[in-house]
Order: C-alpha cells, then sequence, then structure tokens
C-alpha cells in the first residue's frame, strides 16, 4: 500500500480530466443561459477529459501497463478529442455573442479534420490484427515514428491555433458590433472570455513547438526538452479549466447578443429624410434614452423603422455607432439637469441616473470628451455655493 502508483504530472492529468467531466455533467442539465452553449460547452470540456487521458496512457507508465492489458484500440481513440476541442470552443464562443445562433451546414467544414484523421486510424491502426498492434506498442520507441506521423500532429496543433486565432477574430468583432446595438455596455464583461481564449490560443501555439521539437529531436537529433514544454503545457491547462469553472459558476456573466451580419446586410439601404425627421422628433418628444438598457432593436420598434435601416441611419447620417447616439443625448440631458439650479442638492449619481446612464465611468468619460470638462466643473459654471 506504500507503493507509489501516480507522479505528481500523472495527477496533473487526473485533476484536468475530475474537473472537465464533473462541469460537463453539471452544466448540461443548467437551465441557466443559452442551452446551446452549454452544451456546447459540454463538448469542450469533454474533449479536454480525452486529451489528458490520451497523454497517460501514452505516456504515462503506470496507465499505458493498464492500456495494454485492456485493449490496444484505446491507444489512439482518445487522440480524437485533438481534432474537436478548439471546433468546440469557436463554435461555444459563437453561441454567446450572436443572438440567435444555430449551426449551419458551414460549421461541419470544421468537423472535416476529424474525419479524415477517424479515416486515417482505421487504415493503419483500427483494422490492424490484435498481435500487430500488441507488437507496435510492446517495442514502441518514439525514434520509430514515420515522418508522416510528425507531419499529421504538426498539421493537427495548427489546425488548433487556426480555431483558437478565429475565436479571437469572433471576439473582436463582438467588440466593434456591441456599440452598433446596445447604448449600456457596463453589464458586459468579456475580461474572463479573452483570458481564456487567449489562455487556450497560447496551448496550441505552445502544441505547435512542442511537436516540431520533438521532430527536430528524433529526425535531426537536435537535443530539445520536449518533455518539459509538454509538462508545462498540461500544468498550465489545468490552469486554465479551473479558471473556466471559477468564472463559470462564481460570475455567469449575462451575453448581450449581436446579430450576425450577412454581406447582404452590409448594403447600403436608401433612406427617406421623413425617417430622420421622425427619429429626431421621437428623441426630443420621448426622450427613449432616459431608459437604461435602451438598444437598438428596442428603439426600431418605438419609431417603427426596421433595425438595420435604423442602424444605417444613425451610422450614415449621424455618423455615430448606437452607442454615441443615445449617449450623446443622455450627455444633453444630464447638462440641461446641471445648469438647473433647483437641482443643485442633487448628487453626479442622481443626475446620472435621471440622464438614462447607468454607469459613472461612461458618464464621466462621455461628458468629458463631449463638454470638455469634468460633471462636476461643468455644474460650478452655473451653481455657485455658499
Amino acid at each position: 500500500m506504500s507503493a507509489v502508483i501516480f507522479n505528481l504530472h500523472d495527477v496533473v492529468l487526473l485533476i484536468t480530466i475530475y474537473q472537465c467531466i464533473l462541469f460537463a455533467c453539471f452544466i448540461l442539465p443548467f437551465k441557466k443561459g443559452k442551452k446551446l452553449s452549454n452544451k456546447l460547452l459540454a463538448c469542450f470540456l469533454l474533449c479536454w477529459a480525452a486529451i489528458p487521458l490520451d497523454i497517460l496512457i501514452n505516456f504515462g507508465e503506470a496507465f499505458r501497463q493498464f492500456a495494454l492489458d485492456f485493449s490496444p484500440n484505446v491507444f489512439f481513440i482518445f487522440g480524437c478529442a485533438y481534432w474537436l476541442e478548439s471546433v468546440f470552443l469557436l463554435l461555444f464562443v459563437r453561441s454567446l455573442i450572436y443572438k440567435d445562433y444555430r449551426l449551419k451546414r458551414s460549421d461541419l467544414l470544421f468537423f472535416l479534420p476529424f474525419l479524415l484523421y477517424l479515416v486515417y486510424e482505421m487504415d493503419n491502426w483500427f483494422l490492424l490484427s490484435y498481435q500487430e498492434k500488441m507488437n507496435f506498442l510492446t517495442g514502441y520507441h518514439l525514434e520509430d515514428e514515420p515522418t508522416y506521423k510528425f507531419a499529421v500532429n504538426i498539421f493537427r496543433e495548427l489546425f488548433r491555433a487556426f480555431c483558437g486565432a478565429l475565436c479571437i477574430i469572433e471576439l473582436l468583432k463582438y467588440q466593434n458590433r456591441i456599440k452598433d446595438e446596445y447604448a449600456s455596455i457596463e453589464t458586459i464583461d468579456l475580461k474572463w472570455l479573452k483570458l481564456l481564449i487567449v489562455g487556450f490560443l497560447l496551448v496550441y501555439v505552445q502544441a505547435v513547438f512542442v511537436v516540431v521539437a520533438i521532430l527536430f529531436s528524433v529526425e535531426l537529433h537536435v537535443l530539445i526538452d520536449f518533455e518539459a514544454m509538454g509538462l508545462t503545457a498540461n500544468y498550465f491547462t489545468m490552469f486554465l479549466i479551473s479558471l473556466l469553472i471559477f468564472f463559470s459558476t462564481s460570475y455567469s456573466p449575462i451575453f448581450q447578443g449581436v446579430t450576425k451580419s450577412s454581406s447582404k446586410e452590409q448594403e447600403k439601404l436608401p433612406f427617406d429624410p421623413q425617417d430622420i425627421q421622425k427619429l429626431e422628433t421621437y428623441m426630443a418628444e420621448q426622450k427613449p434614452f432616459l431608459h437604461h438598457l435602451l438598444t437598438l432593436e428596442s428603439l426600431a420598434k418605438q419609431v417603427n423603422i426596421s433595425p438595420r435601416l435604423l442602424s444605417q441611419i444613425i451610422n450614415r447620417h449621424f455618423e455615430q455607432n448606437f452607442f454615441e447616439f443615445i449617449n450623446g443625448y443622455r450627455i444633453e440631458e444630464s447638462q440641461q439637469l446641471l445648469q438647473n439650479t433647483d437641482n443643485h442638492k442633487l448628487t453626479m449619481l442622481d443626475i446620472m441616473d435621471m440622464s438614462g446612464f447607468n454607469s459613472k465611468a461612461t458618464f464621466n468619460t462621455f461628458f468629458k470628451k463631449i463638454v470638455g470638462a469634468t460633471p462636476t466643473q461643468y455644474r460650478k459654471r452655473f451653481i455657485k455655493y455658499e
């Protein structure tokens, strides 16, 4: 009972497997948030549970013998997860940031490398006889791997890095689009998602270097400590999964999705000057900007203009995005409140709230940008304190 079965590196991988499986089982029946997003995140986590299991089976001394006794097929089956996890991460990100996101046929293209890999492994491994598999595994040495297998692994890691880069691009698009549809974006916290995407992208990029290092060590006999590089990635992955669980359960940020624009939607629409007049009149008389959670869609319904046309009117005629357009009106409202001597007892938080803002930082930033002075400095121009 005193014999050490697993070393610390194996324990880290086991913890990662446990975390991923447990959290996947937790979020699948979870009703909060988008169901599709929960399912895609669960698939991503289950893939990450399979990857360390593949590492343990192929490189862990204790697990390798267990796997040999169980079945030689397990040596490659869990490796299929490498081709899937980055795809599920990309689809998960898209499902968060786009309204009413649905999987499309074009998304199936991302699963093509996985299908090709299955065909490849079927021909090179699974169709072999039991004895052929055991002979290969019992006498396995990394130096015996053919060069084309290294090429397959390099392509695999480049594909994962490509999907990770697409996640970054999608997030940048979201940051640009969010101000075209929402006037209040303070509740949208993207820091945790940025951290995770960048973190996993670093894992993917490091994986490329690990495979290249193995190739150089085996084929060119250049001594590179690829084992240390791989172990570092294992520890870092466990840290990222822990962060994912922490932010998802502790903060559970609500994403305000944007509409995914198509090439057709980007075409410029002609608009009637009467639509501009109608919008200006409605903004002046009804003051919809006083509603803290005003969105492009809700304003479009109020003025009876399609969201697409309203967005183009604001962008092209007023040369602003929706965020700037609405908060510009809010600043004008706050100026009138600050000029009124009857409001001298109101605090800046009161002024901010009555103007439609729900963020002090946004209020102060916009006020200083448009007026050229802070709200307090501006008030002093009109109210003399005793």
